[in-house]
């Protein structure tokens, strides 16, 4: 008797766990997007007021090596399409609904008495804050702008790059006045409270900035994965990530 009422209690355990997580959604998203997603989410909120969205923002380097480990995620945005086609090829992204979301543009901040309109000029700053570009996008498009500028060796060698988890910490630091200058996206740079836009990088300097995106195998299995991820797809989504200075398609 008290061996069934074990299984029974397991078995309810079970059942309620399960009902825990239905009606969850996990976002691992770049940190760039965070602002534009969190109204979104709001958005999708008054539609499904029975899903929860559970938001990941970070590096999106990181970001997809933890859901290549096992961390819980139904979609997944990248600022960049390298880490998109990592999760596909490691087989936990499903290729088939690959998209992209937006894009953006890169920017140098800082405060507006920093004396800098151009690359060149770069190098007459003590530090200049960059996403690390193991891991960050924006510090991948970085390091490439220098690199096409014939910069980055002189500003390495000389101790001036100070590297950032992800963008929005690079921000910080140049919105503190930590350092002279920051590598940031427009969207991140209008959020700022002190840092201004020095200028706005080349576009012919790096690759164009994009944010694919894609839902996991685990997402593309549940409903409410699938309907958030439609939801992306909406005006009002367009219209709201436009209002955060990100383009898009419509």
């Amino acid at each position: 008797m008290k061996r069934l009422m074990v299984v029974a209690v397991s078995v309810l355990c079970v059942m309620v766990t399960g009902m825990a997580q239905a009606g969850e959604i996990n976002l691992s998203a770049a940190a760039s997007l965070k602002d534009a997603l969190n109204e979104i989410i709001a958005g999708f909120a008054k539609e499904h007021p029975d899903v929860k969205v559970l938001t990941n923002y970070g590096a999106s380097g990181a970001l997809a090596k933890q859901v290549g480990q096992g961390a819980p995620a139904d979609i997944f945005i990248s600022a960049n399409q390298k880490w998109l086609d990592f999760l596909v090829k490691e087989g936990k992204a499903d290729a088939a609904t690959a998209g992209v979301l937006a894009g953006n543009t890169l920017v140098v901040a800082g405060k507006k008495e920093v004396a800098v309109k151009g690359m060149e000029d770069l190098k007459g700053l003590a530090r200049i804050a960059i996403g690390s570009p193991a891991s960050v996008p924006a510090g991948q498009y970085a390091e490439q702008a220098m690199r096409k500028a014939g910069i980055y060796e002189g500003l390495e060698q000389g101790k001036k790059l100070v590297l950032a988890k992800d963008v929005r910490q690079a921000l910080l630091y140049a919105d503190r006045g930590e350092v002279d200058a920051a590598f940031v996206y427009r969207t991140d740079a209008l959020l700022a409270q002190q840092a201004v836009i020095l200028f706005e990088v080349p576009a012919d300097l790096y690759d164009p900035v994009t944010y694919p995106m894609g839902l996991t195998v685990a997402g593309a299995a549940t409903v409410e994965g699938k309907d958030f991820y439609a939801f992306l797809a909406a005006g009002e989504v367009q219209e709201i990530l436009q209002k955060y200075g990100f383009t898009t398609n419509k």
